[in-house]
């Protein structure tokens, strides 16, 4: 069975939005006090990484277009394999810096698989 990148796009669209959910109306000191969001949060994240993982080997075109899909990945890989390294504030930063910039990019190239 072919791997398919929308497959991936979808995945990695659908936790950013739970990311996204999960933290709405919540605040940095709601984040670190919460341990049950942080896991959440960092488990959401660790989708991402690993499904742009995947889509860069299937579709390496359209994963190049995604901005910092390497930074990532290397994130992606980071938590899993240093999970004592994690920094809050670092989690929480990409999560409101970076996250919604990501969210409409998947969201995008996820309608052009499906045209």
């Amino acid at each position: 069975m072919p791997y398919d990148p929308e497959k991936y796009l979808y995945d990695a669209l659908e936790a950013s939005r739970t990311i996204l959910g999960f933290v709405k109306g919540k605040t940095y000191s709601d984040y670190r006090s919460d341990k049950l969001l942080r896991s959440a949060v960092e488990r959401q994240l660790i989708i991402i990484g690993e499904a742009l993982n995947r889509l860069s080997k299937v579709a390496p075109d359209t994963a190049t277009r995604i901005n910092s899909y390497r930074k990532i990945i290397g994130f992606r890989n980071m938590a899993v394999h240093g999970y004592d390294i994690v920094e809050d504030e670092t989690v929480w930063g990409i999560v409101e810096s970076h996250l919604p910039a990501l969210n409409r990019e998947l969201d995008i190239f996820l309608n052009e698989t499906r045209k």
